[in-house]
């Protein structure tokens, strides 16, 4: 596995703000299962179920120039491993403008893989006005919780730049009370609250602890869900709805 070299991305919606006065949000660790016919099959279906205006993948696995179930997507990827033919990372997808793109990897490594974490910023234009800021995050692991806290600073330092609505979600990979505490932290800090899930027992857990947040500011939630879809990720997706 190799330092990933690009940041591929995809942009067909240019001028074309978020529809509608709803945003519906698809989160979903995928376990590098995005060329597998599961994967498809599912995320078919969840789109049908669930109005899907941004999707927000993580451990995503893709050729550089994109897969087929992409198409009529724009997206964008923030890579955090890339060989000769495959790149790795997380994947902001939607059917709306990308005002500016953000992938960023973490400073530290984890111990387990030597690999780098990495995330995304992505700005979109709302109707009317205003800007949407989201960040698709997968957490780093397997390090202490000092350099967990220390990329999260990095990141809420970030934050802190941006006024106005905000959506973070992914997995955070907060299995140890530190990194909880610290969680909280973070969210007061930048005026977030949690969409609690309808179904929480289907939200990937470890030692008993959820893992899979979506946390939002100045939009008004509709619904929140876990959803069970067994036999592809080792995460379930979740699913929430807003209001602008």
């Amino acid at each position: 596995m190799l330092r990933p070299r690009i940041t591929p991305s995809r942009l067909l919606h240019q001028h074309q703000p978020l529809a509608g006065k709803e945003v519906g949000v698809l989160c979903w660790n995928a376990q590098k299962l995005t060329q597998d016919a599961r994967f498809h099959q599912s995320l078919t279906e969840l789109t049908e179920g669930y109005p899907t205006s941004l999707l927000l993948l993580q451990e995503a696995r893709l050729a550089p120039r994109g897969e087929a179930w992409l198409e009529g997507w724009s997206w964008a990827v923030s890579p955090n491993m890339q060989t000769r033919t495959q790149l790795f990372g997380v994947l902001t997808a939607g059917r709306c403008a990308f005002n500016d793109i953000m992938p960023l990897l973490s400073q530290s490594r984890e111990l387990r893989f030597a690999t780098h974490k990495s995330l995304m910023l992505t700005r979109h234009p709302l109707p009317g006005d205003g800007t949407l800021l989201v960040v698709n995050m997968h957490a780093i692991n397997f390090v202490h919780a000092g350099l967990f806290i220390s990329e999260m600073e990095l990141l809420r330092t970030e934050l802190l730049r941006h006024s106005g609505p905000l959506i973070v979600a992914g997995d955070f990979n907060v299995w140890s009370r530190q990194r909880r505490l610290y969680l909280r932290q973070f969210c007061r800090a930048l005026g977030l609250r949690q969409a609690v899930m309808e179904n929480s027992h289907h939200v990937k857990s470890y030692l008993r602890q959820p893992l899979d947040f979506i946390f939002y500011r100045d939009l008004q939630l509709l619904s929140a869900t876990a959803i069970n879809m067994p036999g592809v990720s080792d995460h379930n997706p979740i699913h929430a709805n807003f209001l602008l």
